[in-house]
Order: C-alpha cells, then sequence, then structure tokens
C-alpha cells in the first residue's frame, strides 16, 4: 500500500519552484464545540496547516494552473463546512480567472465531527465543479492514497481526466466502516487505484515524480495556442488522382499485420498526447483508444480502433462505444475538435454484445457525433466493417487512406449473404463501391491520403502524412463559424445519395 504523500511534497514536485501563490484564507468559525475546536487545534499542530485543503494558483513550464490539494494528516483529509468553502472558494475563484484545475484529493470523506451539514457540502463542490468545467476549462484529478466516501463520490470522480498514485487504497465505503458495518474485510485488491485503472473507472497510474511531466502535456493540449504547420499538403480530392486498382487488393492490403494503425499514428505524428483510458464507468475495451493530443501544433481529443487489439476473437463492443461518446463529451467539454481513427474487423457478434446494447450504442454514436458542437474529422485509416466503423463516420470532413475501405459487412460476409459462399467475395467488393476511389466519388469521404505504395511498406511516412492531413482539416474546420459548420455536417448527411434534382 502507497504511503501518505503530503499535500506540500505534492505542491512542490508538480509546480515550478517558488511559483505558488496560496488563495486561502482563515477558515470560516463553524461554530465547533470545546471538545471539536480542541480536535482542530490539535489537527493544526500536527499537521502546520489551518485546514484539510490547500488552494492557490502555480505554473507548470510557466503555464498557470489553479490547485486544490487534502492534507491527510489535518483529520485524515476530512471536508467539513469551512474545508468545502475552501474548495467552492477557489473553483469558483478558478472559473472567473479562466484557469484550468488540478484537485489532488486524499480524503475519509465527511468530516463526522460536524455530521450531516458537512455531508451536504458535497452537493455545493459538485456544482462549482459543474459550472467550471461548463466554462470549458479543464478539470484534472490526481487520487493519493487514500482517497474514498464523499470526496471520491463528488469531486474526485469528475475529472475530465483522472489519475492515481500507484497501490493508492481508492474506494467508495472505507474498509474500517465495512469491517464496522458488516464483520467482515472488504474484499481484497478490489480498492486499488490498479484495480480502477483495469475495469476503466480511471485513466492511469502515474508516480508523484511522473505527475508533473503529464500535466504539462495536458496543459499543452488544453491551454497552448495552436500554432498550425499545415505548409505541405498530403491528401488528394480528386478520384481520378486515386490509384484505379482492384478493392479487394486494398482488403488484402488493409488486413496485413505490419500496418501501421492508431498508435503509430499517435507515436510520429502527434507532437503531445495524453492517454486516457475507459469509459470512467467502470468499462475498458482495449480495441479502442483514447488520447488528447496535438497534431501539427493542433490541439484535439482523438479516439480510435486499435488494430493491434483486434482479433477474430476479440472485437469492439458496447463498451467500446460508450468510449466513443465519452470521446465525444470531452471534445464538447473542452470545447476541442474531436478526430476519430476508423480500423475495425468489425463490432462483436455475441449474447454479452447484444444483451449490454451494442446496437443501441451504435445508434447513440451516430445521433451525438452528427449533432456534436465542436469540430470533427474521421479517418478511414484501414478496414471499415460495419456499424462499429459507421459508429465513428459522420464527421465535417472524412479522410480516407488509399486501401481503407468501408462496407456494411466484410466482402466474404456480404459474399455469404449474397451467393451463399465466400468465394465470391473479391466480386461484391468490386460491386458495393468500398474503396476509397468509389468513396471520394460517392462523396462519402473528403479526401484520400496516398500510401506509397502500401503503409506497410513506409508506416512513419504515411502515419505523418496522415497527421499533417488531419491538422489541415482543422485548421480548415476552425475558420468556420459554429452555426455554419453544423448545417453543413446535417445537409451533407441529409443529402448524401440523393441526385441533386436542380442540375
Amino acid at each position: 500500500m502507497a504511503g501518505k504523500i503530503s499535500a506540500q511534497e505534492f505542491i512542490d514536485n508538480v509546480l515550478d519552484p517558488g511559483s505558488f501563490v496560496s488563495w486561502d484564507v482563515p477558515p470560516i468559525d463553524v461554530g465547533a464545540g470545546e471538545s471539536y475546536r480542541a480536535d482542530l487545534q490539535r489537527a493544526a499542530e500536527k499537521s502546520g496547516v489551518d485546514e484539510s485543503v490547500l488552494t492557490g494558483v502555480g505554473t507548470v513550464h510557466g503555464r498557470r494552473i489553479a490547485l486544490i490539494v487534502c492534507e491527510f494528516s489535518f483529520l485524515a483529509g476530512s471536508i467539513g463546512v469551512a474545508a468545502a468553502e475552501r474548495i467552492v472558494t477557489a473553483v469558483e475563484r478558478a472559473t472567473a480567472e479562466g484557469l484550468p484545475l488540478l484537485a489532488s484529493p486524499t480524503s475519509g470523506g465527511t468530516r463526522m465531527q460536524e455530521g450531516t451539514l458537512a455531508f451536504v457540502q458535497m452537493v455545493k463542490i459538485a456544482a462549482a465543479v459543474a459550472a467550471h468545467k461548463a466554462a470549458h476549462l479543464g478539470y484534472l484529478v490526481y487520487l493519493r492514497n487514500p482517497t474514498t466516501g464523499g470526496v471520491f463520490a463528488s469531486w474526485g470522480s469528475l475529472g475530465h481526466v483522472t489519475a492515481a498514485e500507484p497501490g493508492a487504497l481508492v474506494g467508495f465505503l472505507g474498509p474500517r466502516v465495512y469491517r464496522a458495518l458488516y464483520n467482515e474485510p472488504f474484499p481484497e485488491g478490489v480498492q486499488t487505484a490498479e484495480n480502477l485503472y483495469r475495469n476503466g473507472v480511471i485513466d492511469g497510474i502515474i508516480p508523484l515524480e511522473g505527475v508533473r511531466q503529464v500535466v504539462h502535456r495536458l496543459l499543452r493540449v488544453l491551454v497552448e495556442p495552436n500554432r498550425p504547420d499545415i505548409s505541405t499538403s498530403p491528401a488528394v480530392t480528386d478520384p481520378a488522382d486515386v490509384p484505379d486498382i482492384p478493392a479487394w487488393q486494398s482488403v488484402m492490403l488493409s488486413r496485413r499485420r505490419e500496418r501501421p494503425g492508431i498508435r503509430q499514428l499517435l507515436r510520429h505524428a502527434a507532437s503531445a498526447q495524453v492517454p486516457l483510458s475507459g469509459t470512467g464507468q467502470g468499462e475498458s475495451d482495449r480495441t479502442v483508444m483514447l488520447s488528447l493530443a496535438r497534431f501539427r501544433g493542433v490541439s484535439c481529443v482523438m479516439f480510435g480502433q486499435d488494430r493491434s487489439g483486434q482479433s477474430p476473437e476479440q472485437t469492439m463492443g458496447p463498451g467500446a462505444l460508450r468510449e466513443a461518446r465519452r470521446a465525444m463529451r470531452l471534445a464538447d467539454e473542452l470545447r476541442l475538435p474531436l478526430v476519430l481513427v476508423i480500423d475495425t474487423l468489425g463490432a462483436a457478434l455475441s449474447k454479452e454484445a447484444e444483451e449490454r446494447g451494442l446496437a443501441p450504442e451504435i445508434a447513440r454514436c451516430l445521433a451525438d457525433l452528427v449533432t456534436l458542437p465542436t469540430p470533427t474529422v474521421s479517418v478511414l485509416l484501414g478496414q471499415g466493417t460495419g456499424g462499429g466503423a459507421l459508429a465513428l463516420l459522420p464527421a465535417d470532413r472524412v479522410l480516407c487512406a488509399q486501401h481503407g475501405w468501408l462496407a456494411p459487412l466484410p466482402p466474404e460476409g456480404a459474399s455469404a449473404i449474397v451467393h451463399r459462399d465466400t468465394t465470391h467475395a473479391p466480386r461484391m467488393a468490386e460491386d458495393q463501391g468500398i474503396r476509397s476511389r468509389d468513396l471520394l466519388r460517392d462523396g462519402i469521404v473528403d479526401a484520400v491520403v496516398p500510401e506509397l505504395p502500401d503503409a506497410a511498406a513506409e508506416p512513419v511516412g504515411f502515419v505523418k502524412r496522415v497527421g499533417a492531413a488531419v491538422a489541415r482539416e482543422l485548421v480548415a474546420l476552425a475558420d468556420e463559424p459554429d452555426d455554419l459548420r453544423y448545417r453543413r455536417r446535417l445537409e451533407r448527411y441529409r443529402r448524401l445519395g440523393v441526385p441533386d434534382l436542380r442540375e
């Protein structure tokens, strides 16, 4: 189990030296009785601080950020009326000053000495955090050991990005309380940061010495102005300029094991990235990836299907689509463009997928994406099979790799339906118009990124071209008024495939 990191130790490790400026004033008087006043006095002497939280502002690599940091040695970091007022005041000040906010709780939860009045303080803290996020300002959380009770169930669980220190005890009901109530120990290994990470509740495990660098990368995405570098034009928009090769050849090339995917795109084309994980609601699907990133000086939320995590036995399920919808919420809340990468064998066909709502999640993804207020770019990077691919398609701009393709089923499946065998798959691929040249002709995609001659043969060069094409589209979309961009997106999909009778 992890030790206890003090508030000052956290501040010293994360902020630029000497940059922290306290926002704290003496705690408000909560009308404590004599015994409780004595407890508060002893806690102040023991901890060296006047309450269980410290607040203020500092810089990380010169970028300003507001902080709320618990001090566990003050009455186990518990939150009463005075501590809650200090937290809310700091959140409201961060909102008023337009600052991102980093919260680092370590707490046993509500301060029992203040009872129900302390308990309901969590409502006003959650409300203040919600207002901060509604102002499109970043809210980052780093859970320290331990974080339990109402703190974890309110402001400890509302982060756009949430990480925890290794080995931290993190849970709703503290193990000592559980034993007292049920006369048995809480199941071992459940209330750990690592278990929550594996189950998609938090985004990562970061040792204290790594927090500063992660916050630095996050601030690069969240607050650094866009400085686009789009001097090259790596995509083609005329179907005649796309090589006229058989669709089946593209299908075969898209399935090559060596073909680069979203991981290589982030590694070689992004100048900054912070990987996130899971839905935040207890689901994690290793067939997809979620990250905050910058491409050619332009920030975005990126979500996509990870070819390295897929196999015929491991395909994307409903949790992957719920993670996609988390990406959409992040883009909306942070006012960042959303980039989606399509590269899927297809959605899961299983009893579990059906019972957990695969089809409704596809529908919700389509509805959420087509109505998302922020700019959107979709990239058909490789295989685009079925509803799992369609769920990430309806963006403002759609790019396609030269050997990317999109179809309602893999060609073998289409052949089985039409011809009752799979031998007609090459013919079905040709007839269905699934290749990039056909998608560009039909207005399903807007531009094709060349492969020279195949992404698997030049993986780094290829993903860098994709990154440059993404950045170019994001810059173009940023110059459009929001209402015009939104209307164009709706009209695009309203008219898709319908002849223009005005011609």
